[in-house]
């Protein structure tokens, strides 16, 4: 295991992004934006349902209490999502087959805005000109692009990603996603029309406010809103770790394949 590696592709997608600020460069960056550059975490239970929910027998209900779903506030703003109903049949149906049905359970990209509520920590490393996202689960990343705005070239899990500052807020506009990721383990989805608009604000040294303004109107009546604090991992050498969980997705997506 190389415990490294997230660190390495980190400083590489960086360096190639565009070349190296000198260190005045750096220091006048640092002076008008925080630096958010870290390992983060969520606590809390947004990735089983983003919305309030009682504890309940989880997909994998022969595991006992260890697959079970525990209870959980939730984090969209006012309560509930706002399906259009045709979607929210839908949303029912993908909780109903949730066991195989969840990108998660195959070890797809998380999407946005789910990478950043999964039970895993994700690193943020800063420079003038790009942010680097990498997450623990099955090695995902994205690049924020920091200077003039691009156009997504082509749909895919995480989006075309362009950042700017509005104060010591740091602001993601996200489009080109899929429209194959979930929310969550509920269920919860959008269609290849999703845009994100994400908001990530420094509340202290260790602590970071996330808000995500979610809008498909092929889904959802309505824009609407999630927010929750980040957590910075404090402990001593606190380092990504590799879960490249592709291997052991291979039984639920080819089992059925197998010669008998």
């Amino acid at each position: 295991m190389r415990n490294g590696l997230k660190s390495l592709i980190a400083v590489a997608a960086l360096l190639a992004l565009a070349p190296p600020p000198t260190l005045a460069q750096a220091a006048r960056a640092n002076d008008r934006h925080p630096d958010l550059s870290g390992i983060w975490q969520a606590l809390n239970t947004a990735n089983w349902d983003l919305q309030d929910h009682s504890a309940q027998a989880g997909p994998m209900w022969q595991t006992g209490a260890i697959g079970a779903e525990p209870a959980g506030q939730g984090i969209v703003e006012g309560g509930a999502i706002p399906y259009l109903a045709a979607a929210l049949e839908q949303k029912k149906a993908n909780f109903a087959n949730r066991r195989t049905s969840d990108p998660e359970a195959k070890c797809y990209m998380p999407g946005i805005p789910r990478a950043n509520y999964m039970p895993f920590p994700f690193q943020i490393v800063q420079s003038p000109r790009g942010i680097l996202f990498a997450y623990e689960f099955a090695g995902a990343n994205r690049l924020v692009n920091m200077g003039r705005p691009v156009e997504a070239p082509a749909d895919s899990w995480m989006g075309t990603n362009n950042g700017h500052w509005e104060g010591d807020t740091l602001v993601i506009d996200v489009t080109g996603l899929n429209g194959l990721a979930w929310f969550d383990r509920a269920g919860d989805f959008a269609s290849d029309q999703l845009h994100v608009v994400e908001r990530f604000s420094r509340i202290d040294r260790d602590h970071l406010q996330y808000e995500a303004i979610v809008e498909d109107p092929s889904v959802f009546s309505r824009p609407w809103k999630i927010s929750m604090p980040l957590y910075r991992r404090v402990e001593k050498n606190a380092r990504l770790l590799e879960f490249k969980c592709v291997e052991f997705a291979e039984e639920l997506l080819y089992g059925e394949y197998k010669k008998k």
